[in-house]
């Protein structure tokens, strides 16, 4: 008696069981499908290349991807961010900057600095895991940002973090290098995670592009939903219901472009009643903002380019935040009409002048960084400035001079141009020195100087063997396109006027802010309001000081100021530093003098009240000049050059012959 399971095995060839298309015509069909790189019988799928296998993880990626999206809207809600930055060049130097902001002051609950830990320890070395990585060649390494809606409810989120880190290394199935903080200083905890770019066999860890986007936020969602239970219908609703009222970017905004006709109008029906009441709720709030309008009963036409617009309006509802959180961490109270946001690209944009309130990051993967500054307009400006190394550290209460970047070509790509038209399209130092013998080598190298950023950043100049340069006839159009890149980057231009804040320049043996300001032919404008009063009552008392130290004169309603104030003041907060300096090095102090050739060893820099100043040691003796940023990192190497009124223009190395650099 024959059973269910019994079969009659058919010995032959392996094969595929389905027909064999007989007829001429079906075999010319399938030929020509296979030839187009399609298959018979079913639309061409699309074999374009885009790389988003590559890399461990690609499959678990894709498959989580493609789950049960009914079970996914129950899940909790993560919100995962991740980049990749190089460590080659100063990667390395922008990773231990990244390492430390991290790691910052007020980013716990208590206000405390940020405190790493790993998969076993609670206090990682942060210092220690950045040089493992550079002993290790590492290329790159990856940062994540890790939130979750529902982080507030986690006592720790610690032990969240080192399962999740757990799943990923199964998942990529390597063991991983990583260390992670949590910050609680903002509306929803998260957790900064970084990972070298190194797997446990020592090889580069590429990681697939569908894990990095989907697959690590699926992994976590699970957790999280296994922690907490899934959402229920009426937490749904209420952060549906929270979403009508706001002015930014949200789900429900999202659905409603969803289901916009072929007629361009929207309907908020659905099938849920209280999703359709939501969904009305929040067109009636679109239409207060001027972003949608009721063209026919429940028919609704929605704003061209609503989602770029509600995503703006949230940014600016962020960014308006910060700047208040900044001012009332800083004790300053600002009317609502004077926290503004600085527009550098604006046509009317003018250079901002006051102290500096707070530094902190916009986008902690992206590196964009903002300032916060009290103007002597009288108003608070948030300030974006992009790239964080683009901008020097500076010290919080700072007086400082935020002007838009130049995007149009420089004087010196006008030179090169012209020099290189004269020359068939070459530039050298030689043929510079050539073509206008009043200019001098240092001059010249700048121009190369110039030309070597240029070709660091992609334009189109090219450098021969023979150490000239190879220049296009569109070069002022090249350079203008370079520093447009840059503007990206970095939009704005901060010069430090005084690491000091003002309290601290008015008695001091220094020349500082407040008496440029005092001698200028035109001062700032300075409202009597805000940090623009606390400016003129300090211009007042520093007025005074000098009146006392016999450096200016009432006569009647005007002062007169000695002539060389700013030497006089300079040379005195000189001498007054010199002689620590002095005690410490064991050397004596030689004043350097306008245009004396300084040689020496460059040791460090110092901040004064002048300014900052760089230490160069002699044999017998050691001089103070002004500090220029081409000394970042020189430290301990021969410099030599010439005092000048607009600094020196410094030579890296011994004799005249070295590398120029300013």
């Amino acid at each position: 008696m024959a059973q269910d399971d019994d079969f009659e095995p058919r010995l032959g060839k392996l094969r595929a069981i389905g027909g064999t298309p007989k007829s001429y015509l079906s075999r010319v069909l399938r030929s020509a499908m296979l030839a187009s790189g399609g298959t018979f019988g079913r639309a061409p799928r699309r074999t374009g290349f885009t790389g988003a296998r590559i890399g461990k993880g690609a499959g678990v990626g894709r498959v989580l991807a493609a789950r049960d999206h009914f079970a996914a809207y129950r899940s909790r809600r993560v919100i995962v961010k991740f980049s990749i930055p190089k460590l080659t060049g100063k990667g390395i130097a922008a990773a231990r900057a990244h390492m430390r902001y991290v790691q910052r002051d007020g980013v716990t609950r208590e206000g405390a600095p940020g405190q790493l830990y790993g998969a076993e320890t609670d206090k990682a070395d942060g210092r220690a895991f950045i040089d493992r990585a550079e002993a290790g060649d590492d290329a790159r390494q990856f940062r994540f940002i890790v939130s979750a809606e529902d982080g507030a409810e986690y006592e720790d989120l610690k032990p969240l973090t080192r399962r999740l880190m757990a799943q990923m290394e199964q998942d990529l199935d390597t063991k991983l290098d990583w260390v992670a903080v949590d910050h609680h200083n903002t509306g929803h905890p998260h957790t900064h995670i970084i990972v070298r770019g190194r797997n446990d066999r020592g090889a580069d860890l590429v990681i697939a592009k569908e894990y990095l986007t989907q697959g690590l936020r699926e992994r976590a969602a699970e957790l999280v939903s296994l922690d907490l239970g899934p959402r229920g219908d009426l937490e749904i609703e209420d952060r549906l219901r929270r979403e009508v009222g706001q002015e930014r970017l949200t789900s429900l905004d999202r659905g409603l472009l969803r289901d916009v006709a072929e007629d361009g109008l929207v309907s908020p029906r659905h099938v849920d009643p209280r999703l359709y009441a939501l969904r009305a709720g929040r067109l009636q709030t679109l239409a207060r903002l001027g972003l949608a309008q009721e063209e026919a009963p429940t028919r609704w036409r929605l704003a061209e380019g609503l989602e770029d617009t509600l995503r703006r309006m949230g940014e600016r509802g962020d960014i308006q935040k910060t700047l208040y959180r900044a001012l009332t961490q800083g004790g300053i109270d600002r009317d609502r009409a004077d926290q503004v946001i600085y527009q550098p690209a604006a046509a009317d944009a003018r250079p901002l002048v006051g102290r500096l309130v707070a530094r902190g990051l916009s986008d902690e993967l992206k590196d964009r960084h903002y300032l916060v500054v009290d103007g002597v307009d009288g108003r608070a400006h948030y300030v974006e400035i992009g790239r964080g190394l683009a901008t020097d550290p500076i010290p919080e209460g700072a007086v400082i001079r935020v002007e838009p970047r130049s995007t149009q070509a420089r004087a010196v790509d006008h030179t090169v141009a012209a020099i290189a038209q004269a020359n068939g399209g070459r530039y050298s130092v030689d043929l510079h020195l050539a073509t206008d013998p009043t200019a001098s080598a240092g001059f010249a190298e700048a121009h190369i100087r110039r030309l070597e950023a240029m070709r660091r950043g992609r334009a189109s100049v090219e450098r021969q063997e023979d150490g000239s340069w190879i220049i296009g006839a569109d070069h002022i159009e090249q350079a203008a396109a370079f520093e447009k890149r840059q503007a990206e980057s970095a939009p704005v231009v901060v010069t430090t006027l005084s690491a000091r804040p003002l309290d601290q320049q008015v008695g001091v043996a220094g020349a500082t802010w407040l008496d440029r300001e005092l001698i200028a032919e035109a001062p700032e404008p300075l409202r009597d309001a805000g940090f623009g009063r606390q400016a003129r009552q300090a211009l007042a008392l520093r007025r005074q000081w000098l009146i006392d130290q016999g450096l200016a004169r009432q006569e009647q309603d005007q002062v007169i100021y000695r002539a060389g104030l700013l030497t006089r003041l300079q040379r005195r907060d000189l001498i007054v530093a010199a002689e620590g300096l002095g005690r410490e090095t064991g050397l004596n102090f030689s004043e350097a003098r306008p245009g004396q050739r300084i040689e020496g060893v460059y040791r460090r820099s110092v901040d004064l009240a002048s300014g900052r100043f760089a230490v160069i040691e002699r044999s017998r003796d050691f001089t103070l000049v002004p500090w220029k940023r081409a000394l970042e990192g020189q430290e301990g190497r021969a410099v030599s050059g010439v005092l000048r009124e607009a600094g020196v223009s410094w030579t890296i190395g011994r004799g005249r012959g070295g590398p120029s650099i300013s």
